[in-house]
C-alpha cells in the first residue's frame, strides 16, 4: 500500500488512542481556523492556510503523535510545554495522554496570527 492520499485515509491507519489524537487535533484545527484546508504534505497530515502556506501538520509513531509547528510558535509556549518533550517544531503528544486541548488552539492561533502579521512561513 502506498502512502495516503488524504488526511481520513491516513487516520484510518490508527486504532484506539492514535486516532483520537488524530481526531481531536482535527477537530481544533477546523475550530481554529476554519478556512484552512487540510492536505497531505511529505506523507503527513496538514492544515494550510488559505494563503497555501503550511499551519502546522500531525504524524503518528508507535507510542506517540507529534504535532510540529513552526519553531517561533513552539518556542513561544516553552513554559506551557515543560511536562512535554518537543523538537525543533514539535510536541510528542504520548498515546494514553489527555490532548492538551487548550494549549493546542492557543498554539494554532498563535501560529495563524505568526504567518498573516509576522509572514512567516513553514520552515
Amino acid at each position: 500500500m502506498g502512502q495516503p492520499q488524504a488526511i481520513d485515509e491516513y487516520i484510518e491507519g490508527f486504532a484506539g488512542q492514535g486516532r483520537r489524537v488524530f481526531e481531536q487535533a482535527r477537530a481544533l484545527g477546523l475550530e481554529v481556523v476554519p478556512a484552512a484546508s487540510e492536505a497531505i504534505k511529505w506523507g503527513r497530515p496538514a492544515w494550510v492556510h488559505p494563503a497555501g502556506t503550511i499551519l502546522f501538520k500531525v504524524s503518528g509513531h508507535a507510542k506517540h503523535a507529534n504535532v510540529v509547528f513552526t519553531p517561533g510558535t513552539r518556542e513561544a509556549f516553552d513554559a506551557d510545554l515543560a511536562d512535554f518533550a518537543t523538537g525543533k517544531g514539535s510536541v510528542k503528544l504520548p498515546y494514553g495522554e489527555p490532548v492538551p486541548g487548550d494549549l493546542l488552539r492557543r498554539m494554532i492561533a498563535f501560529r495563524v496570527r505568526e504567518h498573516e502579521d509576522d509572514g512567516v512561513l513553514w520552515m
